[in-house]
């Protein structure tokens, strides 16, 4: 049997190459948008991919069942209620496809979405009982799905219980879990781990929510906690429900005259080091040498928005460009050809955001407007006195209860996010703004400072 985790890490998806090396054919489940390893691999092992499984109408990245379908002539499978526009084959709760000696058989567990189903993969060479479950978007290692991207929060919570209790936790403790997102995804919880895979066992034993037998208590605790949903949700499933897609990214190289004179939101991919030493004027900062790039430019750019890419060279930007588009957001203008460099070799005017360590933030506090742009758990969980709270994602315009004139610092729990959000206080008018990136209000705490639930 060959079985390959393949995953995606800016987005924290996992997607999975199965097949019977020995009939010389595989499928792939969940394909990301860029299929390149998936065909590496079955060259690789000799095998066909002559079959592509979609566990659902994905909401937070863009298949690459058209990409896919088009470079190998893979027949597509989901479930009925996903009901898309392209070609594909329907299947219902227990379908089974044979791949060899290797059966995948379909578990219908809506929740998620309705059309949700996860795999079990069977291994008839060594047993009639599944061996391992795809869980796509149900069961995560340590958390469940979040439920409100397709139906209301309650239904939706309702559905994955009862999925979770009719049809996962039937199987074997000793079946492995390889679910369809690790830690970081827009689709589950924060309790989701950056494991890549755990047992049924395991997370009846150790996963709170799989602990809650009453229905009615599993759904308070499921939706109590749920953060923003995405915002390009809705367009992500539109595409993945559409005609097939086998566009490539295009992206032009553009010079620091032609980037002048567009009307487009400069997004800087190097690090956030090097976007506080010099960066273009209204730039935005969004690394993409860290996870969860795609996530972060979803909140700051729309997907009718052009936008143009800063790398540090032009790899950089094409990069940029793909994770883009695995998010929905392809409209590229452009990137600047050469990278930053070519900006400074005009002479144009940079810049700046001065750092500081939480240390620094403390002894200098009583000059400073401190900005915290985490998440609202995450805020009412415990702050920095005095600071105002506005997530990164939710800044549009310079926040009412900043004043442009005074400095202000941006925190978040890393660093991270807080270059971000420093990057887009500035755009809209801050005179100074410091990035705290030592740490964060964790750090802080953590120090002995005071902090303020």
């Amino acid at each position: 049997m060959i079985f390959r985790q393949i995953a995606h890490e800016d987005l924290g998806c996992a997607s999975y190459l199965v097949g019977d090396e020995s009939a010389g054919v595989a499928a792939v489940v969940d394909p990301r948008l860029e299929i390149g390893e998936y065909l590496r691999v079955a060259r690789y092992l000799g095998v066909q991919i002559e079959h592509i499984l979609e566990t659902h109408n994905h909401a937070d990245h863009v298949s690459g069942h058209g990409r896919l379908a088009a470079a190998t002539g893979a027949r597509i499978h989901v479930h009925r209620l996903a009901s898309p526009d392209y070609d594909h084959e329907p299947f219902d709760h227990g379908w089974e496809l044979a791949l060899g000696d290797v059966i995948v058989r379909a578990l219908h567990t809506p929740g998620h979405r309705p059309e949700h189903t996860a795999f079990a993969l069977i291994d008839t060479a060594r047993g009639s009982e599944p061996w391992a479950v795809l869980t796509g978007d149900s069961l995560f290692v340590g958390d469940i799905a979040r439920p409100d991207l397709a139906v209301e929060k309650e239904e939706g919570a309702r559905d994955i219980f009862r999925s979770l209790h009719g049809e996962l936790l039937s199987l074997g403790d000793d079946v492995e879990v390889w679910p369809g997102h690790l830690g970081g995804s827009l689709c589950g919880g924060p309790a989701m781990d950056l494991k890549v895979s755990t047992t049924i066992g395991f997370e009846r034993r150790h996963n709170a929510l799989l602990g809650v037998d009453d229905e009615g208590e599993f759904v308070t605790r499921a939706t109590s906690g749920l953060r923003p949903q995405p915002p390009n949700f809705k367009g992500i499933v539109a595409i993945n429900r559409g005609p097939l897609d086998r566009r490539t990214v295009d992206a032009h190289p553009l010079t620091p005259r032609q980037i002048q004179t567009l009307d487009a939101p400069v997004i800087d991919v190097r690090t956030s080091l090097q976007f506080d030493d010099a960066h273009i004027p209204g730039a935005i900062s969004n690394t993409i040498l860290q996870s969860g790039f795609g996530t972060r430019l979803a909140w700051i750019a729309g997907p009718d928005e052009e936008i143009v890419l800063v790398g540090r060279d032009d790899a950089d930007a094409l990069h940029a460009a793909e994770l883009a588009a695995a998010v929905g957001v392809d409209r590229i203008a452009g990137y600047l050809a050469g990278g930053m460099t070519s900006w400074r070799e005009e002479k144009l005017p940079v810049s700046k955001i001065e750092r500081l360590t939480v240390d620094e933030l403390h002894a200098r506090r009583d000059g400073l407007q401190i900005l915290d742009v985490r998440e609202r758990d995450e805020w009412e969980s415990g702050h920095i006195p005095g600071s105002v709270f506005v997530p990164y994602h939710d800044i549009d315009a310079l926040p009412p209860e900043l004043d442009a004139d005074t400095p202000v610092a941006v925190i978040c729990a890393s660093g991270q996010r807080a270059a971000v959000g420093a990057s887009l206080v500035q755009r809209f008018g801050a005179g100074e703004v410091l990035h705290v990136v030592d740490g964060g209000v964790g750090t802080w705490g953590r120090a002995g400072y005071p902090i303020q639930r």
